[in-house]
């Protein structure tokens, strides 16, 4: 296959195979495989789409069983077989143990469908149309979920005003505003300006904002403020969901409950589109017919969503996901120093970042262009593109998972070398990073 076909018959729109320009052919695990047979390390992981691996071999033997079986493969929301045991094994194995009561909303394929049915949700429920979302988010492009979104060219390009929204600093913008005391204050002050939100939305882990972690006390601060000022709290889990963080919610670890979390991305299993919106029973508004979509019943989907949590949990992954954290952690600790000790990282579970803002603008896109040449695909996020994100499926073994890295910290040595050190140094350094 030549890329010359896309590049005269797709749209200018493509991205990601900008980034990675060789056509992939086959994927298994942890690696990707171009058509000319070169091996990928996969630190990119479909954005959070194969946390389980590409090719699973028992969720991929669910789904072929399904087929040859002759399933129903598309039945709007109609009652099936597929969804009713998706459902089952999402409240029996996940959310009951846990303590959670939600009803279980199928609102598209993807995850801006489900962050556009919470909306609808919130501002019926509260009768209000403003909501507050963080600087730095992410939440999806259609036009609701955009006007969340706070980069500033996929907001340049839809052409609309998009309003109805109120954001206000991340935490980790200004260690020393107590941003929810800031948020209080907007919504007290009869002079802030702020109309009364329906809701405030986060992500516990904000992925393209550039892994930016908000602690356990800031969300269940987030809990009360929502109680507080009669808003529902909305936890964005698309694309830290799914064990990415070590549990399966990224929010586990605080204790709090959000009113809906919205989830896509490895809630498909294998890769498979498909988003839910979990919402508490009281809030489940919507008249019948109020959000639909010819796709929100893909049943393949479904038949890979329960066979994940089945692996998830008969693997203990999300134990490993937080052993595998702890490699990535102290690799980076300690390797990270000698080539620079004034870089930064920050992440969780197998969700981290290194932080690039201190070198000039375009470094990292050569990181990235070296890396993959190299054999391993990684992404950026971030403001500018300066975070360097290290985000492997949930599976990768442990000798894969440190060869991605001994890649990304001997391109980062090679890239970044301090000027003036000696060549005799300079390969020093190289040898004790990698």
């Amino acid at each position: 296959m030549e890329s010359t076909v896309f590049e005269t018959f797709e749209s200018n729109v493509r991205s990601y195979c900008r980034k990675y320009p060789v056509v992939f052919s086959q994927a298994k695990g942890s690696v990707l495989i171009d058509q000319d047979g070169k091996e990928y390390i996969d630190f990119l992981c479909g954005a959070g789409s194969c946390n389980y691996g590409h090719n699973n071999d028992y969720i991929k033997g669910k789904v072929v069983e399904y087929l040859m079986g002759d399933g129903l493969l598309h039945g709007l929301d109609m009652y099936s077989v597929a969804k009713g045991e998706f459902i089952e094994c999402l409240e029996n194995k996940v959310l009951i143990p846990r303590g959670y009561d939600y009803k279980v909303l199928f609102p598209g394929p993807t995850g801006t469908n489900a962050v556009e049915v919470a909306l609808k949700i919130a501002r019926k429920v509260k009768g209000r149309s403003n909501v507050l979302a963080l600087m730095g988010a992410f939440h999806g492009m259609s036009l609701g979920s955009l006007a969340l979104t706070t980069e500033r060219s996929a907001r340049d390009a839809c052409g609309v005003a998009l309003g109805n929204v109120t954001h206000v600093p991340h935490p980790s913008m200004m260690p020393g505003l107590d941003t929810i005391a800031y948020i209080d204050m907007l919504l007290t002050d009869d002079h802030s300006g702020v109309d009364k939100p329906a809701a405030l939305i986060v992500e516990a882990v904000q992925g393209e904002g550039g892994i930016n972690v908000l602690s356990n006390e800031w969300l269940r601060d987030a809990r009360a403020l929502c109680d507080k000022h009669d808003m529902l709290l909305i936890l964005d889990d698309i694309q830290t969901g799914c064990g990415r963080t070590g549990s399966f919610f990224s929010f586990e670890r605080a204790g709090i409950v959000p009113d809906i979390v919205v989830m896509a991305k490895s809630i498909g299993g294998i890769g498979m589109p498909c988003s839910i919106a979990l919402v508490k029973p009281e809030y489940d508004v919507l008249l019948p017919g109020e959000h639909n979509g010819t796709f929100r019943g893909f049943q393949l989907a479904f038949v890979a969503g329960k066979a994940a949590i089945e692996y998830m949990l008969a693997q203990d992954l999300e134990a490993e996901t937080m052993r595998k954290g702890k490699i990535v952690e102290e690799f980076l600790a300690s390797r990270l120093r000698l080539i620079d000790p004034s870089l930064t990282f920050r992440g969780i579970g197998l969700m981290w970042g290194i932080d690039m803002g201190s070198y000039p603008c375009g470094t990292t896109q050569r990181i990235r262009k070296a890396c993959f040449e190299q054999g391993l695909i990684l992404e950026l996020s971030g403001r500018e593109d300066t975070v360097v994100k290290i985000m492997p499926p949930l599976v990768i073994d442990d000798e894969q998972l440190l060869a991605g890295l001994g890649i990304l910290m001997k391109v980062l040595a090679e890239t970044i070398q301090p000027m003036g050190m000696s060549p005799v140094k300079q390969q020093d350094m190289l040898r004790q990073a990698v």
